[in-house]
């Protein structure tokens, strides 16, 4: 029986050692792609939890955002109320002056300025914050990423001091600036408009249109300027300002801001920027609709337009501003900033 069991043996001794090298071969690939599966399964999950934590960051950051524009409103208000002195005029008349015309013309053009200075002041703050605080957020998240690896972090308490005060621009010169050319625009529109002259709500509706093409447009004057230039300075006068003694920090603040200042002159900020301003002024008319039962004499509008500011620029959520806070290209755009900043390749920059 032995000897029949190791003659067959001997005859397939070859099937045997196939067989057995295959078996062996099919254990120990099992075992490889195991350990592949396992490699596969632990990378996704770490890049899950990468994710996931990324995404919290940017919501997190989101909230910043909405909170900071709140909080920056009273600023931005009392800005333009102090360039725009509406109320000064209002108590010249009532005290029944001789030039009690002239007062009120001069009304008309600061009332319908800060009504429109306010909607546009406001539009920029929301998505220039949207910018600068997705900027920074990208670079935090890189910093806290690489924190245990002991490299120098992208973004210092300074460089995000210094770099978020260039905000101040908006508030300061770029307003001035702003409000000299908007009033421009408004007294090319309504300078020669009687104040006993009826206006219906789509005539007012005509009369921002003209207004805003002046402002955003120009009307063949050289020193038009793009809407960006209210938001941040000339790279010339920023450059200036730091060229005595530049510091590490001084440099990497520089960066950001022609990081941002670069974000600001793209198309895509331009569009975002445009849909705001739409839905900006849209809101303005849907508040004056409330006063327009039917035609109005044009100085019957003009307290209603004058008082437009403080819901316009109102630290408490307002239709205003919840409805700039919410426009979808405008939470789309700050995703695309946040994923550009806050991913491994800007290290390399």
């Amino acid at each position: 029986m032995f000897s029949s069991t190791w003659n067959f043996l001997k005859r397939h001794k070859r099937k045997f050692i196939f067989a057995g090298a295959f078996v062996g071969g099919v254990y120990f690939l099992g075992k490889y792609a195991q350990k592949k599966i396992r490699e596969m399964q632990e990378r996704e999950a770490s890049e899950y939890i990468a994710q996931a934590r990324r995404q919290f960051h940017f919501e997190s950051n989101q909230r910043t955002c909405n909170m900071t524009v709140l909080s920056m409103l009273p600023t931005l208000r009392e800005a333009i109320l102090h360039h725009l002195n509406s109320e000064s005029l209002t108590t010249l008349l009532k005290s029944k002056p001789a030039n009690k015309l002239d007062i009120w013309e001069d009304l008309k053009i600061i009332s319908f300025t800060r009504s429109v200075v306010a909607v546009y002041s406001t539009c920029m703050l929301v998505v220039l914050l949207r910018v600068q605080l997705n900027i920074i957020g990208g670079y935090l998240y890189l910093d806290n990423s690489v924190s245990k690896s002991g490299m120098m972090p992208l973004a210092p308490p300074d460089v995000q001091q210094q770099y978020l005060s260039s905000i101040q621009h908006l508030l300061g010169d770029g307003l001035s600036e702003m409000i000299t050319a908007v009033k421009k625009a408004v007294q090319n529109t309504l300078g020669g408009v009687s104040l006993k002259q009826s206006l219906s709500l789509q005539e007012l509706e005509q009369h921002l249109n003209q207004i805003r093409a002046q402002v955003e447009e120009g009307d063949g004057d050289s020193t038009h300027r793009p809407l960006s230039w209210y938001m941040m300075p000339d790279e010339e006068n920023t450059l200036a300002a730091q060229a005595c003694g530049l510091t590490e920090n001084d440099v990497t603040t520089i960066k950001l801001l022609n990081e941002t200042r670069d974000m600001l002159e793209s198309p895509d900020f331009g569009t975002v920027l445009n849909t705001c301003l739409n839905r900006g002024f849209n809101r303005f008319l849907d508040n004056m609709a409330e006063f327009f039962r039917s035609v109005f004499f044009f100085a019957k509008i003009i307290p209603i337009v004058n008082g437009q500011i403080h819901s316009i620029c109102s630290e408490i959520p307002s239709h205003f501003v919840q409805d700039l806070l919410m426009i979808d290209q405008v939470k789309e755009f700050a995703a695309n900033v946040y994923e550009t900043f806050s991913t491994s390749h800007e290290l390399q920059k």
